[in-house]
């Protein structure tokens, strides 16, 4: 059975889903009407993903440790592990997440991987913007990818003064 759980956070809510001890959904959009518990470690994954979600808004993480069980086309995973790579207040192009996994000419294919994305802000497709930095794609909408760059950036900003 699959455990989920819908949080609140700055942008909205968050719906969450653990199965088998790992963390298989988190998403910004189509919320489903009721959730399911899970057992007990399932319930826990939920948990600690809420923590580190909560501590990543306040400001007090940059990157998640969380158990991920990442379904998806073998390219599919290679573009959400080359966007795990993009640090907290940083961006990439999807030219360059395609240069990352070897194939320079599929930026357009990173992108639809990137919507495939199941685990929103913990592999941070949100950092990864169009040529020239223009706002492009985010399966959540523009107006949540906007929010959380600019929380990154802001936070970011914070840290670096004198």
């Amino acid at each position: 059975m699959i455990a989920e759980k819908i949080i609140a956070s700055p942008v909205g809510s968050i719906y969450l889903a653990a199965q088998d001890g790992k963390l298989i959904a988190v998403r910004t959009h189509h919320l489903p009407n009721s959730c399911h518990r899970g057992d007990t470690r399932d319930e826990r994954v939920l948990e600690k993903t809420e923590k580190q979600l909560e501590e990543y808004f306040a400001g007090k993480r940059y990157t998640f440790d969380l158990p991920l069980c990442m379904k998806g086309t073998a390219f599919q995973r290679d573009v959400w592990q080359a966007t795990l790579a993009v640090p907290y207040g940083k961006t990439a192009t999807y030219g360059d997440i395609a240069r990352a996994v070897g194939n320079e000419r599929s930026a357009r294919a990173v992108g639809m991987a990137e919507n495939k994305n199941p685990f929103h802000i913990i592999v941070p497709c949100h950092r990864i913007v169009g040529a020239g930095g223009k706002l492009t794609g985010y399966a959540g909408g523009l107006a949540i990818k906007s929010t959380l760059l600019a929380l990154e950036r802001n936070i970011n900003a914070e840290e670096n003064r004198p």
